[in-house]
């Protein structure tokens, strides 16, 4: 049986309401075989996004993630973030890569928060994320997680969230 390899490079900037033509977990999974690619880097969704979040208090601003960067804790974000958020699960809106292109998305203005944008991630305090996340954000379709959420699961939920910019 000949292997063969496939160099994936893709970077799509969409519009708000604009799909891909084709999904990647689809033709990953007519492949050969997993180890038949090599998938260099797979990003999509618009970079940078023109947002008006609101900005967090200050002192939500000043907090840093006290939930220890675990394989387990990272597990657990990637668990909510997947399936387990409720009212739905993050990747409904966001979607499975986090670049915000989820099967809701399309009918969301603004769309939802690009997390593989390193211009706008990489300048995002872990406390804006998590008032984001715990209070919603006003204009948007992102929910408040106040009462669904405890606190350790949206500290967890960030850890998986910043893996989004590793890969």
């Amino acid at each position: 049986m000949t292997k063969w390899i496939a160099v994936i490079v893709l970077t799509v900037f969409l519009n708000p309401n604009a799909s891909l033509a084709f999904d990647l977990d689809s033709i990953l999974q007519k492949a050969p075989s997993l180890e038949s690619f090599i998938i260099v880097k797979a990003t999509s969704g618009i970079c940078p996004q023109n947002r008006k979040t609101q900005i967090a208090p200050s002192r939500y601003l000043k907090k840093t993630n006290p939930v220890e960067r675990t394989k387990k804790n990272i597990e657990k974000g990637k668990n909510l973030f997947l399936k387990n958020a409720k009212p739905t699960a993050c990747k409904l809106c966001h979607g499975v890569r986090g670049n915000g292109n989820g099967h809701l998305a399309k009918r969301m203005e603004p769309p939802p928060r690009n997390f593989t944008c390193g211009k706008v991630m990489e300048g995002l305090p872990d406390g804006q994320l998590f008032w984001v996340i715990q209070n919603g954000s006003n204009g948007t379709a992102m929910p408040a997680h106040r009462f669904s959420l405890s606190k350790e699961q949206i500290w967890q939920l960030i850890l998986y969230i910043r893996k989004f910019l590793e890969t």
